[in-house]
């Protein structure tokens, strides 16, 4: 389908809340039509000098309108596409649009995959000194997590890209293993160097036995 396009080198997750301040003139125009027609607009990112996948956005609320015409907005991410065309301005417009594919995705995964995360979760928290607030074990998603987990903007959009939970779930438990693992060495170094200094009580050796 051709929807109107917002390019952003952001990254937003199906079921997440987008806010956004609204100020250029083509965005401004964009907001009103799908305001008027209640239509969605897609949020591509734009990631190496491309446009690939993005988020299908569904207006919810125009939160404050200022003189100036600048609004700002909260909006909500649906549906992954894959951008098939895109046009620079879409006709008699001054934004973008495009020629996107929805991309089906599920959220199937066992109850020991997803126990797994939330106790790796939990220990990243806990060696942060983060405050950690309880999943539900039965109604979260990868989505919900790929924020808060430390993924750089490439493993976010890797993430996007991947139409099945348990391949996602799969990838953050990776991506939890290795941060944990790193956290740990840094704790044993820190450990090292702060006793660096103080006196140390070592046991004496017993050479009466040893021979060159």
């Amino acid at each position: 389908m051709k929807i109107p396009l917002f390019p952003l080198q952001s990254i937003f997750f199906p079921g997440e809340t987008v806010p956004l301040h609204i100020f250029e003139e083509r965005y401004k125009q964009l907001i009103a039509d799908c305001r008027g027609e209640a239509n969605t607009f897609g949020i591509p990112v734009f990631i190496n000098n491309k446009m690939e996948y993005g988020v299908e956005v569904q207006l919810v609320e125009v939160v404050n309108t200022y003189d100036t015409g600048e609004m700002d907005i909260v909006c909500v991410a649906r549906q992954v596409f894959k951008l098939l065309a895109f046009e620079k301005n879409m006709p008699g417009k001054l934004y973008a649009g495009g020629i996107v594919k929805l991309l089906d995705y599920d959220y199937e995964a066992s109850l020991e995959k997803r126990q797994t995360i939330i106790k790796g979760i939990h220990q990243l928290y806990n060696m942060m000194e983060i405050t950690y607030k309880e999943l539900n074990v039965d109604t979260f998603n990868s989505f919900t997590l790929a924020h808060k987990i430390g993924l750089s903007f490439e493993q976010e959009y890797q993430l996007l890209q991947m139409p099945k939970e348990n391949d996602r779930l799969n990838f953050i438990s990776l991506h939890l293993t290795a941060t944990i693992t790193v956290l740990s060495e840094v704790e044993r170094t820190r450990k090292i160097i702060e006793l660096n200094g103080h006196f140390k009580n070592f046991d004496p050796l017993d050479f009466q036995d040893w021979e060159m």
